[in-house]
């Protein structure tokens, strides 16, 4: 069809002529650039194979490796296979001076406690661990605690930004302190049966709630032991959990001050034993906790007593994180990182139990481990690879406390404000594919808004965790990137299986939490069906690889905790860099 342009000049014409070559060759570049991203990752995704993962798991979930534990063969025969697969495909080394490890200096402690308490005239004794758990993780040979006053402390939370004090001036030091697991529950005013969402977030859980943060505040007062009251629900896992890890060995990152601003005694207690206590002292453990919701509410001495007497057998380890680099394409954006994360450690071997004493941690984490593996194989075989470095790290001592990421978060072999993102795996579907995506932590950053665009091309959508409460954001390695102000993604299966009953997924995963999870058992199924974690991992590729060649940087959602941490780590970068504050 021929054009009129009866209002233009020679330059008008001139001018449009340019205008319109200049989209051409826009509309040019665009379609090379979509044309490429195909190419790439279509050989990307076929390399990701229900096979491949289980190949891997099956390895990794071994009797051979021991349960993986930090600090035994097991940590041996895993970083052995790690590094041989990182190098089998082509990966450079991810250490700056040419290796696939950093050392991550520890110490492994195992406690022998011995614990009681006095109230009410009586002795209530207790038995190690199937009433309690007690570590030290001061790194001394003993520590001895006598007849300690108890002091119940509601949640042991102090948070000014909420007008939140559970201590209000009291002072607990030398004093045995007893608190709730989790935020408090706050009821709504306004809408009956909800939480209120001013308040610790409402349903969801913050920090605060955390085990980690309510030790961290005992040792900031002075407390000589810290102890909480396990609850199954809130909790989000039974008692066996922390008693299967707490009763064995553990660990700590090494620190010249030797823990010594810790509390004496970190421990946990069984609701049952608890009501023991509190009622022997005279006191209504549940109409205390009704009270502990208030804003007014004050702590509470128990008329009571504990002493501990814990024996600590000490061994300095060099743990490892494994780590590989596949080198960007672009000159400049190489040396800016996505970084990818699964941990390779589980809970390792018990020799005190008759029979199986191994906890092989299939799904927790080889699958995870296994998927890391297949990640990176499916990079390597991109004809042009991404324009941001990809980083595939394998962390230790998740299981101890997210250690291993912990220390690179606070050593990182790259800076962290040339560090664009971090995607996590942790527990990789084995109940088949899903219509849905989980998003831990929904509402944080904009890599959920990536993912929520990548999703869509799968037929899927991205929802919220059915339970914030339960902290679950806090309890993987991304929180440690994340807390250092890197955006961080961490989303599993969704919780709608693709031509299942509704509630598969939910019997699936409470059968898993309940039977499985940190136990003996956790070991590979002939039943699994992996065809949902490739479809996962192949999702994962796709934000990362989105992530690595576009422009802008992902950010933290406004009202983040971890977005003034960023913001700050971004403003000691390079003033060409390419990130949007």
């Amino acid at each position: 069809m021929k054009k009129h342009f009866p209002l233009l000049g020679l330059m008008g014409l001139l001018a449009l002529g340019c205008n319109e070559s200049s989209r051409e060759v826009g509309d040019t570049e665009a379609a090379l650039t979509a044309s490429a991203d195909s190419t790439n990752l279509q050989a990307a995704l076929q390399t990701i194979t229900a096979a491949n993962v289980l190949e891997h798991t099956r390895v990794l979930a071994s009797d051979a490796f021991e349960g993986r534990g930090p600090g035994t063969a097991g940590e041996d025969s895993t970083v052995n296979y790690l590094t041989r697969k990182f190098k089998e495909i082509g990966l450079q080394p991810g250490n700056p001076d040419g290796t696939y490890v950093q050392n991550v200096p520890m110490v492994g402690f195992t406690a022998v406690p011995k614990a009681s308490f006095q109230a009410g005239g009586k002795t209530i004794p207790l038995n190690f661990p199937s009433d309690y758990v007690a570590v030290s993780r001061r790194f001394v040979p003993s520590i001895d605690i006598n007849n300690s006053e108890v002091v119940f402390v509601g949640y042991g939370i102090v948070a000014p930004e909420y007008g939140w004090d559970d201590f209000k001036g009291l002072d607990v030091k030398g004093k045995t302190i007893v608190m709730l697991i989790n935020d408090p529950p706050i009821p709504s005013g306004a809408n009956a049966g909800e939480l209120d969402t001013t308040m610790f977030g409402g349903k969801a859980m913050t920090y605060y709630g955390r085990w980690t943060y309510k030790y961290e505040i005992a040792a900031e007062k002075g407390a000589a032991a810290a102890i909480i009251i396990h609850e199954t629900g809130p909790a989000g896992y039974p008692y066996e959990v922390v008693s299967g890890s707490w009763s064995r060995e553990n660990f700590d990152i090494q620190k010249p001050n030797k823990n010594m601003d810790r509390a004496a005694v970190e421990g946990w207690i069984t609701q049952a034993k608890a009501q023991q206590l509190f009622s022997a002292a005279g006191k209504d453990l549940s109409q205390l906790k009704q009270a502990a919701l208030q804003k007014d509410f004050k702590p509470v001495p128990l008329d009571a007593t504990a002493s501990f007497s814990i024996q600590n057998k000490l061994r300095e380890i060099q743990s490892k994180n494994v780590i590989a680099k596949l080198e960007g394409s672009d000159p400049k954006l190489k040396d800016e990182y996505v970084v990818y994360s699964a941990h390779w450690d589980h809970l390792g071997k018990d020799e005190t139990l008759q029979g199986d004493q191994i906890y092989n941690g299939a799904l927790d984490n080889a699958t995870g481990t296994a998927g890391l593996i297949e990640l990176a194989e499916a990079y390597a075989a991109m004809p042009t690879k991404p324009k941001r470095s990809i980083l595939f790290l394998a962390v230790t001592a998740e299981e101890k406390g997210l250690l291993g990421s912990k220390y690179y978060a606070e050593n990182p072999l790259y800076p962290l404000n040339k560090t664009v993102a971090n995607i996590n795996m942790d527990v990789l579907n084995a109940y088949g594919p899903t219509e849905d995506v989980v998003v831990i932590g929904y509402g944080n950053s904009t890599l959920e808004d990536v993912l929520a665009e990548e999703a869509a091309t799968q037929d899927r959508r991205i929802v919220p965790e059915a339970s914030p409460e339960k902290g679950s954001f806090y309890r993987s390695d991304h929180f440690e990137f994340a807390k250092q102000g890197v955006p961080a993604l961490y989303s599993k299966s969704g919780v709608v299986a693709r031509n299942q009953p509704p509630d598969y997924v939910q019997k699936w995963n409470d059968n898993y939490t309940a039977n499985d999870y940190h136990k003996l058992s956790d070991e590979v199924r002939d039943d699994w069906n992996l065809d949902g974690a490739v479809e996962d991992l192949q999702l994962f590729l796709r934000v990362g690889y989105k992530v690595a060649n576009t422009e802008k940087f992902p950010e933290w959602k406004p009202g983040t905790e971890f977005k003034a941490k960023r913001e700050a780590s971004l403003s000691a970068a390079a003033p060409d860099s390419t990130v949007a504050l």
